[in-house]
């Protein structure tokens, strides 16, 4: 997704007085795997002008909580938390797949020359038109999603040894992720639950910016 799914919570949290940064990550789908290492460096190049002594909280949502390791592993920052919000995990040892079989499997008839459709194509509008309360919003986010290539979904990513030496935490919006929160339970991290959709950020900015504050307080 776009970085416009994050923007409402961005202004909350900015209104708030924290200082915050919502890297695109629209490109990095381009060119030729591995395409993690595009990540990781997307998301450092967008904290250009904050001092390296800064203290930073990372929060991933969805397929972006599996590159959360390799993210941490490139930035020169001290990261004193890390949210994972309605997000996949990084397995606890070893690479990570960004998709299961089952799912590359449901994706690859939608490929077109290696091209798959946006997000919100691949699902029916009965799962999609509940995430968006707001016609103009949704136009917006819909527009904004890049067509990844099918060969994103099949690569591995990769997991540093010792990037979660910091307090993790997880806020669940509701299913398939209540079995990935209580995973995160089982890591011993601290887990929050706002029921939504897997877009209610959009929905609810500032109910999703009052639990990103209390699951990281005296974090940064």
């Amino acid at each position: 997704m776009g970085p416009s799914t994050w923007h409402p919570v961005a202004e909350e949290l900015t209104a708030a007085g924290h200082q915050v940064r919502v890297p695109s990550l629209l490109h990095v789908g381009a060119g030729e795997p591995p395409f993690w290492p595009r990540i990781a460096d997307a998301v450092r190049d967008g904290l250009g002008g904050i001092p390296t002594d800064q203290p930073l909280v990372l929060v991933a949502h969805s397929n972006a909580g599996l590159f959360l390791p390799s993210i941490r592993s490139v930035l020169a920052h001290p990261v004193t938390g890390s949210v994972f919000v309605d997000a996949a995990l990084p397995a606890r040892t070893g690479p990570t797949p960004v998709a299961p079989p089952e799912l590359v499997e449901f994706l690859r008839p939608m490929a077109v020359n290696g091209t798959l459709p946006r997000w919100t194509d691949w699902w029916d509008e009965a799962d999609i038109a509940p995430m968006f309360a707001d016609p103009a919003m949704r136009r917006k986010v819909v527009a904004e999603q890049p067509r990844l290539p099918l060969s994103y979904y099949e690569q591995r990513v990769p997991v540093p040894a010792g990037w979660d030496d910091h307090p993790c935490s997880y806020l669940l919006f509701g299913p398939p992720y209540d079995a990935v929160a209580t995973d995160a339970r089982e890591r011993g991290w601290r887990v929050a639950h706002l029921p939504g959709a897997h877009l209610h950020q959009i929905v609810d900015p500032a109910g999703t910016a009052r639990h990103l504050r209390e699951l990281t307080a005296g974090a940064a």
